[in-house]
């Protein structure tokens, strides 16, 4: 299978980069074919401008939306990384998903409604977080983010989520969670 793992954070020595490796290896050792796409090692911008509506109006992309979406096309799945910043997501995933997956490219409209043109492929999606599980599960954070992301995204688009997962309390807990988490993320490579 071809895997695009697509992976958002801004410290190379963060627990993130750690799932980062842990799923390309873990891929790897299975036999797909992973392309690891670090946006903050990238030269991409985040910030959508008006030079992407008139490229995507003109069928004239800017260059790294693109090759984004190159990748995009030729993954069977891909694997999503990022921390949750203030219950969503960080301004440089964010910024990937308002280029990237724009009009024409991840969904379109016809005479009937919404066309997901992303339909046949899987994404997982991996976060982490500071908070601690029980205050978002007190909240109802986690079906709220599901919702928006999961729903609101990547099924608009035709994704299938074989799966969501959340880490919860990453700074606090001791390196043997964290370890956990770790074979947690090994395990759930194998749904895809």
């Amino acid at each position: 299978m071809k895997c695009l793992v697509v992976y958002s954070h801004p410290n190379p020595k963060s627990f993130n980069h750690a799932i980062m490796e842990t799923v390309t290896e873990t891929l790897k050792s299975r036999g797909h074919e992973v392309v690891v796409r670090d946006l903050h090692a990238l030269p991409f911008d985040p910030v959508l401008k008006p030079v992407d509506f008139e490229g995507i109006q003109s069928g004239n992309l800017p260059a790294d939306i693109k090759v984004e979406q190159d990748h995009i096309a030729w993954a069977d799945a891909l694997v999503v990384i990022h921390p949750v910043w203030w219950t969503g997501l960080p301004a440089m995933f964010k910024g990937y998903i308002d280029r990237v997956f724009c009009y024409g490219f991840a969904y379109s409209f016809d005479a009937k409604g919404l066309v997901p043109q992303l339909k046949g492929k899987k994404v997982l999606i991996i976060n982490t977080q500071g908070t601690p599980k029980d205050a978002y599960d007190a909240s109802g954070m986690f079906e709220a983010m599901k919702m928006t992301s999961d729903k609101g995204i990547y099924e608009f688009c035709g994704l299938e989520v074989i799966d969501h997962i959340f880490l919860p309390a990453v700074p606090m807990v001791k390196d043997e969670v964290r370890k956990g988490y770790l074979e947690q993320v090994k395990e759930t490579m194998g749904k895809l």
